[in-house]
Parts: structure tokens; C-alpha cells; sequence
């Protein structure tokens, strides 16, 4: 995948990335929103320093290390990918509190819509101020959608010092062992 010049990225600004989905996903991850490199390539979790991709792997949720060209394979593991805001920037702290009340909204309807087992929503701050509820934590949260459970995952950014990849990967892995225990069927028919 060619990696795009300062003018291509910051032409990227604004640009919305397709999101990867089907009804019945055992897990639909959200995103904050896409950053630059994701926006200027279209595929999500572009940027080199992301950890999403060698996380999701490292959890067991993949047999092995997609990269972001190689989105749509998650769709056959019953996974996808959305986003709580669609609009690139070059850092999450630039979308404003009522944009991502919006994007909370948003997603409540494409959840209703899709059905997904789970929701894990990529970063506790995204997921506080998205859904309004300022004390939750990193786990599995008590609301629900429909019958879609949630679950709050660290953000993969590189930016996150928080945590490592390891540390990211034991999280994703609690969700995976929770998806798996829930007793449906499979990934969807496509």
C-alpha cells in the first residue's frame, strides 16, 4: 500500500472511510474516527503506528496479521469496523463534544440496524462522552442497543501510552472469550 505525501493526507481532511459491515457481526469495532492516513488510503487503521491490526491478531480474533488493505477479510471472522464520528482529522481531539454526541446517536442506529453480538467502542474517552455516561470503564458496559451488549476497549492509536500492545491484546482477548461463550452461531452469511 503506497504511503501518501503531506499533500495527499492533508487533502484527506474531512473524508470518510466505507465503513466494514454486515448484519449479525459477532463484534462491530468503532473507531473514533478515521485519521488521515486511513482517510487518504480508505481503509481504516492505516497509519503505521496504529496497533489495531497486530492487536486484533495478538487477541486471537484473526488467524493472522491483516493489514488495513485487507479490511474486508474480517467480514468472513464476523467482524467489522464503523467509526462513532465519520469525518478524518488529524487527531481525535478535534472533533468537538456535540459531534460526537451525534456520532453516538449515529451509531445507535446503524447498531439497531446491523444487530452486531457485541460493540467495542475503541477508546474510553470516545465512548464517555458519545454515550454520556462519564463514569465507565474499560470492560464490558451495562447498556445495551437492541440486544447488542458493549464492551469499552482501549484506543489502539500509537498515541496511546496507556497501554501496550500487550496489555491492549489481554483486553481484546477478554471480549473475543466473551463473544465466544455467548452461544450463537458463527460469523454471518455474506
Amino acid at each position: 500500500m503506497p504511503r501518501p505525501g503531506p499533500q495527499e493526507l492533508e487533502a484527506a481532511r474531512d473524508r470518510t472511510v466505507d465503513d466494514v459491515i454486515a448484519g449479525g457481526l459477532r463484534v462491530l469495532f468503532c473507531g473514533i474516527n478515521p485519521g488521515l492516513m486511513s482517510a487518504a488510503t480508505g481503509h481504516h487503521f492505516a497509519r503505521p503506528g496504529n496497533r489495531f491490526w497486530p492487536v486484533l491478531h495478538a487477541s486471537g480474533f484473526t488467524p493472522r496479521l491483516l493489514r488495513p488493505d485487507e479490511e474486508r477479510e474480517l467480514l468472513g471472522h464476523g467482524l467489522g469496523i464503523t467509526n462513532v464520528a465519520a469525518r478524518a482529522s488529524a487527531r481525535a481531539d478535534e472533533l468537538s463534544d456535540e459531534e460526537m454526541r451525534e456520532g453516538g446517536r449515529l451509531l445507535a442506529e446503524k447498531v439497531l440496524r446491523y444487530e452486531p453480538r457485541w460493540l467495542a467502542v475503541l477508546g474510553i474517552t470516545a465512548y464517555r462522552v458519545a454515550f454520556r455516561d462519564k463514569a465507565a470503564v474499560i470492560g464490558p458496559q451495562d447498556r445495551v442497543i437492541g440486544g447488542t451488549r458493549i464492551w469499552a476497549l482501549p484506543n489502539p492509536s500509537g498515541l496511546n501510552a496507556h497501554w501496550t500492545a500487550a496489555t491492549m491484546a489481554e483486553e481484546f482477548a477478554r471480549l473475543r472469550e466473551a463473544a465466544e461463550r455467548d452461544g450463537r452461531p458463527g460469523p454471518p452469511e455474506l
